[in-house]
Protein backbone atom coordinates (compact mmCIF):
# COMPACT_ATOMS: atom_id res chain seq x y z
CA UNK A 1 0.00 0.00 0.00
CA UNK A 2 1.38 3.22 -0.73
CA UNK A 3 1.90 6.08 1.18
CA UNK A 4 -0.41 8.51 -0.11
CA UNK A 5 -3.09 5.75 0.72
CA UNK A 6 -2.51 5.11 4.21
CA UNK A 7 -2.49 8.69 4.86
CA UNK A 8 -5.79 9.68 3.15
CA UNK A 9 -7.05 6.60 5.06
CA UNK A 10 -5.94 7.87 8.04
CA UNK A 11 -7.33 11.67 7.20
CA UNK A 12 -10.73 9.86 6.12
CA UNK A 13 -11.06 8.01 9.37
CA UNK A 14 -10.58 11.06 10.96
CA UNK A 15 -13.50 12.78 8.99
CA UNK A 16 -15.52 9.88 10.23
CA UNK A 17 -14.37 10.18 13.87
CA UNK A 18 -15.35 13.98 13.20
CA UNK A 19 -18.64 13.83 12.10
CA UNK A 20 -19.32 10.81 14.92
CA UNK A 21 -18.05 13.49 18.04
CA UNK A 22 -20.95 15.87 15.72
CA UNK A 23 -23.67 13.62 16.55
CA UNK A 24 -22.31 13.38 20.26
CA UNK A 25 -22.59 16.85 20.42
CA UNK A 26 -26.13 16.73 19.56
CA UNK A 27 -27.26 14.17 22.14
CA UNK A 28 -25.63 16.34 24.81
CA UNK A 29 -27.71 19.04 23.47
CA UNK A 30 -31.08 17.53 22.99
CA UNK A 31 -30.88 17.24 27.41
CA UNK A 32 -32.00 19.56 29.42
CA UNK A 33 -29.38 20.50 32.29
CA UNK A 34 -29.65 22.31 35.70
CA UNK A 35 -27.03 24.83 34.86
CA UNK A 36 -25.35 26.26 32.30
CA UNK A 37 -21.66 24.58 33.71
CA UNK A 38 -23.44 21.06 33.47
CA UNK A 39 -24.63 21.74 30.07
CA UNK A 40 -21.19 21.69 29.04
CA UNK A 41 -18.64 20.11 31.02
CA UNK A 42 -20.45 16.77 30.72
CA UNK A 43 -19.06 13.80 29.60
CA UNK A 44 -20.73 13.45 26.39
CA UNK A 45 -19.21 17.20 25.78
CA UNK A 46 -15.85 16.49 26.89
CA UNK A 47 -15.51 13.27 24.83
CA UNK A 48 -16.69 15.12 21.87
CA UNK A 49 -14.22 17.97 21.97
CA UNK A 50 -11.30 15.87 22.86
CA UNK A 51 -12.32 13.79 19.67
CA UNK A 52 -12.36 17.16 17.77
CA UNK A 53 -8.97 17.77 18.59
CA UNK A 54 -7.80 14.35 18.16
CA UNK A 55 -9.08 14.46 14.40
CA UNK A 56 -7.15 18.02 13.78
CA UNK A 57 -4.14 16.17 14.88
CA UNK A 58 -4.46 13.14 12.72
CA UNK A 59 -5.59 16.09 9.98
CA UNK A 60 -2.25 17.98 10.72
CA UNK A 61 -0.40 14.63 10.22
CA UNK A 62 -2.22 13.60 7.53
CA UNK A 63 -1.91 16.81 5.63
CA UNK A 64 2.47 15.99 5.68
CA UNK A 65 1.78 13.80 2.83
CA UNK A 66 -1.83 13.83 1.25
CA UNK A 67 -1.62 17.13 -1.29
CA UNK A 68 -3.48 20.27 -0.97
CA UNK A 69 -5.53 19.97 -3.57
CA UNK A 70 -6.55 16.43 -2.36
CA UNK A 71 -7.28 17.42 1.21
CA UNK A 72 -10.77 19.42 0.47
CA UNK A 73 -12.35 16.39 -0.94
CA UNK A 74 -11.72 13.88 1.56
CA UNK A 75 -13.18 16.97 4.18
CA UNK A 76 -15.99 17.00 1.99
CA UNK A 77 -16.98 13.82 2.74
CA UNK A 78 -18.04 14.87 6.34
CA UNK A 79 -21.11 16.42 4.44
CA UNK A 80 -22.43 13.01 3.40
CA UNK A 81 -21.37 11.01 6.78
CA UNK A 82 -22.85 13.15 9.58
CA UNK A 83 -25.89 13.30 8.07
CA UNK A 84 -25.86 8.85 7.50
CA UNK A 85 -24.42 8.68 10.93
CA UNK A 86 -27.50 10.96 12.02
CA UNK A 87 -29.84 8.90 10.55
CA UNK A 88 -27.71 5.75 11.32
CA UNK A 89 -27.80 7.02 15.41
CA UNK A 90 -30.14 9.37 16.08
CA UNK A 91 -33.18 8.71 13.32
CA UNK A 92 -33.01 11.98 11.62
CA UNK A 93 -34.43 11.72 8.01
CA UNK A 94 -32.66 13.96 5.48
CA UNK A 95 -34.89 16.61 3.43
CA UNK A 96 -34.85 16.97 -0.14
CA UNK A 97 -32.79 19.92 -0.02
CA UNK A 98 -30.58 17.98 2.09
CA UNK A 99 -30.23 14.95 -0.55
CA UNK A 100 -29.38 17.32 -3.22
CA UNK A 101 -27.11 19.05 -1.55
CA UNK A 102 -25.62 15.77 -1.01
CA UNK A 103 -25.99 14.86 -4.70
CA UNK A 104 -24.02 17.91 -5.74
CA UNK A 105 -21.24 17.12 -3.17
CA UNK A 106 -20.52 13.64 -4.81
CA UNK A 107 -20.99 14.57 -8.42
CA UNK A 108 -18.33 17.23 -7.54
CA UNK A 109 -15.96 14.81 -5.61
CA UNK A 110 -16.19 12.18 -8.71
CA UNK A 111 -15.60 15.25 -10.98
CA UNK A 112 -12.85 15.53 -9.16
CA UNK A 113 -11.44 12.55 -8.78
CA UNK A 114 -12.09 11.87 -13.11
Amino acid sequence: MSKLLIYSLIMFCGVVVSAFSQILLKKSAQKHYASVIKEYLNPLVIIAYGMFFGCTLISVVAMKVVPLSMSPIIEATSYIITPLLSFLILGERATKKQLAGMAVIVAGILIFVM
